[in-house]
């Protein structure tokens, strides 16, 4: 039954092994970006905030000078620690789901590296 353009049962049967491996690699990858603590901070480091790979916040660390300066700055260096550490969390997710789909062609948006 090989004709009609249908693939063999081997070629199935490989198939299925292909999509069991990558749904185990999915997974561990999945712990590795939840076990992650990535670190974001203002230029002046008063700021630190640390996401999960998977951008969960996980917790926030401000130097007492911060107190020191307006509110105004306080916000901007809170948003530029936020945007720090969300940076490096979608960067890691993208370099680890590239790892797993990179050769498999799936031209998944986002995971494209011209994203």
């Amino acid at each position: 039954m090989a004709g009609f353009g249908l693939p063999n049962f081997g070629q199935i049967t490989e198939a299925f092994k292909k999509a069991q491996q990558i749904q185990q690699d999915a997974q561990k990858i999945q712990e590795e970006l939840d076990s992650m603590e990535l670190e974001g901070a203002d230029s002046e480091k008063l700021i630190s905030i640390w996401l999960s790979g998977n951008q969960l916040p996980l917790k926030v660390k401000i130097d007492p000078k911060l107190v020191e300066i307006d509110k105004e700055s306080i916000e901007l260096k809170i948003l530029e620690a936020l945007q720090n550490a969300h940076e490096q969390s979608t960067s890691t997710m993208k370099s680890k789901m590239q790892e797993l789909t990179g050769d498999l062609n799936l031209n998944l948006p986002g995971l494209n590296p011209k994203d």
